[in-house]
């Protein structure tokens, strides 16, 4: 099969298109061909292997030879003999986790992975596409901010992957919601939801004179220091950047003041809490609470080019590889 690989760091050119073999699954095994996945501030970030941490994933000086990749959309082809919850065509969403590798023309993952069956009357880029962002905004504002219905929530970074599924996911909670972004952005954030919306290029939202139950940080470009004049008493800051001082600002408010500071590792949860996360947003967006944002499309010749349009900063929607089948 046709994988995107890197084995050096460095701008979106040390991405080749490789033929690699093909997983094979073992008993409790789907094998799915992907015909959509998504290009994430995260693969830019392990390709780049900037900032340095990142690299105790990938490997201290050069990386690994591997595929990027981790939310997806594909048919499943093939199954172990002891698969019960897939058949052979079922068509499916999910997240490879830590291992990645969904830039390529098939994926294996075990039955009891993060994956589930695509919400009905979606095909494969509008599903992977909705799931873009949700599995980290979800546990965050769901189990770390227990959001509730009339909480004032704003989110900053707003039409990026995880703030753009915030907004929709706190507005089915039931919040009123500013989301937070530039200028050429106002309209998406808009369109998914947000009662409110602020543009960080003419001002600064932590001196607007509004208060808040929740502040999701979605860029990880503020601090709860800045934002915490502007919670209410009783609120929550989250951050999605795992910085030195949202770890012990996060420890402790956990047991001094009214306002606190919260960072989630939401990549680490157990792949069946995120398989029923792919169930529940399989619901809401049947019901359509939830919409797809695309920016575009690339080959997987052309993944290059995809990593360069989430580098812009200026992406709108998530950025997709689609792949091409022989016989669809």
């Amino acid at each position: 099969m046709k994988a995107v690989t890197y084995r050096k760091y460095g701008t979106p050119d040390v991405l080749t298109v490789e033929e690699v073999r093909t997983p094979e699954p073992g008993d409790q095994d789907v094998l799915v061909r992907v015909h959509a996945a998504v290009v994430t501030a995260t693969d830019a970030t392990f390709r780049a292997g900037d900032p340095f941490y990142s690299r105790m994933f990938t490997g201290p000086v050069k990386p690994k030879a591997r595929t990027l990749g981790g939310e997806f959309a594909g048919q499943v082809v093939a199954a172990g003999k002891e698969v019960t919850r897939f058949t052979v065509g079922d068509q499916v969403f999910g997240d490879t986790g830590p291992s990645m590798g969904a830039h390529a023309e098939y994926v294996c993952l075990p039955q009891d992975g993060a994956l589930a069956v695509l919400p009905a009357g979606l095909g494969y880029d509008q599903s992977v596409a909705v799931l873009d962002g949700v599995l980290t905004a979800l546990p965050f504002l769901r189990d770390n901010a227990r959001l509730r219905e009339g909480q004032e929530v704003l989110i900053n970074g707003a039409a990026g992957s995880v703030g753009a599924a915030a907004v929709q996911l706190a507005k089915h909670f039931g919040a009123r919601v500013t989301g937070v972004c530039s200028t050429p952005k106002l309209e998406l954030v808009t369109s998914l939801g947000a009662d409110d919306v602020i543009d960080y290029t003419t001002h600064d939202f932590t001196r607007a004179g509004r208060t808040y139950d929740v502040v999701f940080d979605a860029a990880g470009k503020s601090s709860f220091s800045k934002s915490r004049r502007v919670l209410n008493s009783g609120g929550v800051y989250l951050s999605t950047a795992p910085t030195p001082g949202i770890l012990l600002q996060s420890f402790w408010t956990r047991r001094f003041g009214d306002k606190r500071a919260v960072i989630a590792f939401t990549g680490l949860r157990p792949a069946a809490d995120k398989a029923d996360d792919l169930r529940f947003l399989a619901q809401i967006t049947q019901a359509g609470q939830m919409r797809p944002a695309i920016d575009g499309r690339y080959g997987l010749a052309a993944a290059a080019e995809a990593h360069r349009r989430v580098d812009s900063g200026h992406k709108q929607g998530c950025v997709l590889i689609t792949m091409e089948h022989d016989g669809g």
